[in-house]
C-alpha cells in the first residue's frame, strides 16, 4: 500500500507467543526444591515445613509438564491475546491507553485502559518484553504510560 504524504504507513502485523517451559523456569523451580531438599536431609528439617515450602513450586511444576503456549498478536486494527485456555480481544479504536506496571518484583504488567474507563489487565505470560510492546502500541498510534513500583 502506498504511502500518502504527512500520514505514516500502517504497522504491520505484530506476534508474540512464549512456552511455559523455559531455562530460567525450569532454574527456579529447580534451584528451590533442591534448597528445600538441603534443608530436609542436611539440616534435619521437618518434613511437614518442607511440604509447606513445597507447596508454591507446585504451579511452576505443573507449567513445566505442561508447557502452555501464551502469546499476544496486534493486526491493524485489533489486539488478541491467549494463556493457556484463556483468550481475549479488543478493538485498537477502544483503547485510550496503555499503561505499564513496573511492580516491586521488576515484573512489568501491562493494562489496556479503555475509552468508557473499563481497564483490561493483560495475562503476564503473554505480554511481550515492555520496551518491545510499548514500541510496537506506538506504531499504532497507542498513548502509553510507564508507572514505576506502584503499591497497587
Amino acid at each position: 500500500m502506498p504511502e500518502t504524504p504527512g500520514k505514516p504507513a500502517p504497522a504491520e502485523p505484530y506476534s508474540f507467543s512464549r512456552r511455559g517451559r523455559s531455562n530460567t523456569a525450569i532454574l527456579a523451580t529447580g534451584g528451590w526444591l533442591a534448597v528445600l531438599l538441603v534443608l530436609w536431609l542436611v539440616l534435619d528439617a521437618a518434613l511437614w515445613l518442607m511440604v509447606l515450602l513445597a507447596l508454591p513450586a507446585l504451579p511452576a511444576l505443573l507449567d513445566l509438564i505442561r508447557n502452555p503456549l501464551a502469546g499476544l498478536r496486534i493486526s491493524r486494527n485489533r489486539i488478541e491475546w491467549f494463556s493457556g485456555g484463556l483468550t481475549g480481544e479488543a478493538d485498537l479504536s477502544e483503547i485510550d491507553r496503555v499503561r505499564f506496571d513496573t511492580r516491586w518484583d521488576l515484573s512489568v504488567r501491562a493494562t489496556l485502559v479503555l475509552r468508557n474507563g473499563k481497564r483490561i489487565r493483560l495475562p503476564q505470560e503473554a505480554t511481550p518484553p515492555h520496551a518491545e510492546a510499548d514500541a510496537e502500541f506506538q506504531k499504532r498510534g497507542l498513548r502509553t504510560e510507564r508507572h514505576h513500583f506502584t503499591a497497587f
